[in-house]
């Protein structure tokens, strides 16, 4: 039997990828981003208060620093998207707002980070279909819609909440069980 080319798998997987994508209504997108909430509070209970400041190496975020930064681009994309002021202010050094200001304690890292999801959300739920069908322009990146940045945050936050994985297991800590449903 012959084995599928690794192009053919590739073209599959853009395809379905993008006929699913395209099918998500804005509820979906709301419940989708609720859920990925949730999921990422499990991780921030998960690490206790004297992991925060946990770096793996020295070259990369803290425990903390990798969460606010998750903050910082859910408000900035999400602002983008909505073409909504961003209510944490304008973004410095690469969107590192609460990365630079809030404190890195686990109390305030998760206030912080739970707004930060509240306001994607609230966002979101202000749009309006025909809305999430304009296009945007983000960098330089240019006739984006804003549904699909709204879909670029959700995939910003899963890849930086993914890799904290490391930071948990290596403090001793389980991660939080997959939420996939």
């Amino acid at each position: 039997m012959k084995k599928a080319s690794p192009l053919f798998a590739v073209l599959a997987f853009v395809f379905a990828s993008s006929s699913v994508s395209a099918q998500f209504t804005q509820s979906q997108m709301v419940a989708e981003w609720q859920r990925a909430k949730s999921y990422t509070k499990a991780y921030l209970d998960a690490m206790p208060e004297d992991g925060y400041g946990f770096k793996p190496t020295p070259e990369i975020r803290s425990f903390a620093q990798q969460m606010l930064h998750i903050s910082d681009a859910n408000y900035m994309l999400a602002s983008v998207a909505s073409d909504k002021p961003n209510p944490v202010g304008e973004t410095i050094a690469s969107h590192k707002v609460n990365e630079q200001t809030v404190s890195p304690t686990k109390e305030a890292v998760t206030k912080a980070v739970m707004e930060s999801y509240d306001y994607v959300i609230a966002k979101l739920q202000e749009m309006t279909p025909d809305q999430l069908m304009e296009t945007t322009k983000f960098g330089k990146h240019e006739n984006i819609t804003r549904g699909g940045l709204f879909g670029k945050a959700f995939e910003h936050q899963t890849h930086q909440r993914g890799q904290s994985t490391i930071y948990l297991r290596l403090k001793g800590v389980t991660p939080p069980a997959e939420q996939l449903f």
